[in-house]
C-alpha cells in the first residue's frame, strides 16, 4: 500500500479540484460537517478502490493522511455517501465538462448488476431469468487524449444508434468516427451539417453509399476509422480499473455509480497526459 499511496493523494487533490464544479452546499440550513466537494470526492475515490461505502468508510478511518487532505474531521457514516449519490445524481455529469477535441469515437458497452451471478442465473437455474440484466452505457470520447467527453445510460438494452446525437451535439469536432452499429444516413448528415465535422462510419451491406447533391461519394479514411480503437481500449481500463459489475440497487444510484467511475477514469487519464506533455513545457 505504502508504494501506492502518494498516487492516491494526488487523486484526491485533482478530485477535490474537479468538484468545484458543483455548489459546495445545496442549501443554506445545511449542518455543513461535510460539504458537497468532500462526499463527492469520497464516491469517486469509492470507485478507484473497487469498495462499498462500507469499504471506503473503514479505509478512510485507517489513513489519516488521506482523511486531512479531504479536510474530514471525522469520517461520515456510509448512509451519508449514499444519500448524496442518489442526490447529486443529476448534476455529477457536469464534471465530465470537455467538449472540444479533434477525433470523437461513439460507442457502447454494458455493466452487470450485482443482484444474481450470471452463472447461477444460467447453470443452476436455467428456466428462469435466462436473459443477462445489465446497464447500457454509450459515451462519447477524444482519441487523441482517451478521455471521456459525454455520456448516456439507460437501464434497458437498445439500439446504439438512439443516442449518437445526444452524445455528440454539444460538442465542437472535426472527425467522428463510430462502428457498423452507427451506419445511417440521418446520423451523417448530422455531422456534416449540424457539427460541421466528417464522418467515419463503414457501410452495412444492405446499406446504400452516402452521396451529396452533386453526386460525389463521402469518402472514407481508413487510419481516421481506427482510432476508434480507442473507445474499447476505454471501456477496456474502466472495467479493469474500477469495476464492471455496479452494486447499486436504485436505478438513481446506478447511474451515480457508473459516472463515478467515469470521473475516477478521467481523472487518472489527465494524470497521465499532464505527466506526457510536462517535459515539453
Amino acid at each position: 500500500m505504502r508504494e501506492y499511496y502518494p498516487d492516491f493523494l494526488n487523486f484526491i487533490d485533482e478530485a477535490l479540484k474537479l468538484a468545484k464544479k458543483i455548489p459546495r452546499y445545496f442549501s443554506k440550513y445545511s449542518n455543513r460537517i461535510y460539504c458537497n466537494h468532500q462526499k463527492l470526492c469520497i464516491l469517486v475515490l469509492m470507485q478507484k478502490l473497487k469498495t462499498t461505502s462500507r469499504g471506503i468508510v473503514s479505509w478512510l478511518r485507517s489513513n489519516s493522511e488521506a482523511r486531512l487532505r479531504l479536510g474530514l474531521h471525522r469520517v461520515p457514516v456510509h448512509t451519508t455517501i449514499l444519500r448524496f449519490a442518489k442526490r447529486v445524481s443529476h448534476i455529477i455529469g457536469r464534471l465530465l465538462g470537455i467538449r472540444k477535441a479533434t477525433t470523437v469515437a461513439v460507442d457502447g458497452t454494458g455493466f452487470e448488476l450485482e443482484s444474481k451471478s450470471y452463472y447461477y442465473r444460467t447453470a443452476w437455474n436455467q428456466e428462469k431469468n435466462k436473459r443477462k440484466n445489465f446497464l447500457k452505457l454509450s459515451i462519447a470520447a477524444d482519441t487523441k487524449k482517451q478521455i471521456i467527453l459525454t455520456y448516456k445510460i439507460r437501464r434497458k438494452l437498445r439500439h446504439d444508434t438512439i443516442d449518437f446525437r445526444n452524445l455528440l451535439k454539444q460538442l465542437n469536432v472535426d472527425y467522428v468516427v463510430a462502428d457498423k452499429g452507427y451506419d445511417s444516413r440521418s446520423n451523417r448528415e448530422f455531422v456534416l451539417y449540424t457539427l460541421k465535422a466528417i464522418p467515419f462510419i463503414p457501410y452495412r451491406r444492405f446499406s446504400s453509399v452516402y452521396k451529396f447533391s452533386g453526386g460525389a461519394r463521402l469518402k472514407f479514411d481508413e487510419k481516421i476509422y481506427h482510432q476508434r480503437s480507442k473507445v474499447e481500449t476505454i471501456f477496456s481500463v474502466i472495467k479493469r480499473k474500477y469495476g464492471s459489475v455496479v452494486r447499486s440497487r436504485s436505478f438513481v444510484t446506478q447511474k451515480a455509480e457508473i459516472i463515478s467511475k467515469l470521473i475516477a477514469y478521467n481523472i487518472d487519464r489527465m494524470s497521465i497526459f499532464i505527466l506526457r506533455i510536462a517535459p515539453q513545457l
